[in-house]
């Protein structure tokens, strides 16, 4: 997926990836604590770090069921971790991630990978109508590649 180069295993044991990203919903839509209640539950019901998941309940921000006075109109669910080389098996990440996705009420999500050899990889979704609802729909997804540094050719 992410280019041809031929590796040997001991290079890619040494890559570092990052993973960040955010789950965004609406505050002005009606039921925004049951909303709230049900994306609390699907984070929680991630497995724990301690299993070595693609995604675990430590990486997210939990969200809470009350609206906080500083909260605008957008609940904002961040997410982050490193990981070893998660590029070569991006696949895997991304399925268990909209399997999450399916789970919960939001409006758009963004994930950013950063690697060291094929640079930031920004993935985007947007629900087709007002926001998505759990259980529903097919989820399309884009992605923007950028690549920092000199290209020698």
């Amino acid at each position: 997926m992410f280019g041809r180069a031929v590796l040997r295993k001991e290079q890619v044991g040494d890559q570092e990836s990052i993973v960040y990203g955010c789950i965004k919903d609406s505050n002005s839509l009606a039921g925004g604590a049951d909303r709230r209640r049900v994306n609390r539950e699907a984070v929680l019901s991630l497995p724990s770090a301690d299993e070595w998941p693609f995604l675990c309940r430590d990486m997210f921000s939990i969200p809470t069921i009350k609206v906080k006075q500083s909260q605008y109109q957008t609940d904002v669910i961040h997410f982050g971790a490193s990981y070893r080389a998660v590029e070569y098996e991006w696949r895997h990440w991304i399925e268990k991630f909209e399997e999450l996705l399916h789970k919960m009420y939001w409006v758009s999500a963004t994930v950013h990978l950063e690697t060291e050899l094929s640079g930031t990889h920004s993935f985007t979704w947007e629900a087709p109508g007002l926001y998505h609802e759990p259980g529903s729909g097919d989820m399309q997804v884009r992605c923007e590649w950028t690549q920092e540094g000199r290209v020698s050719i």
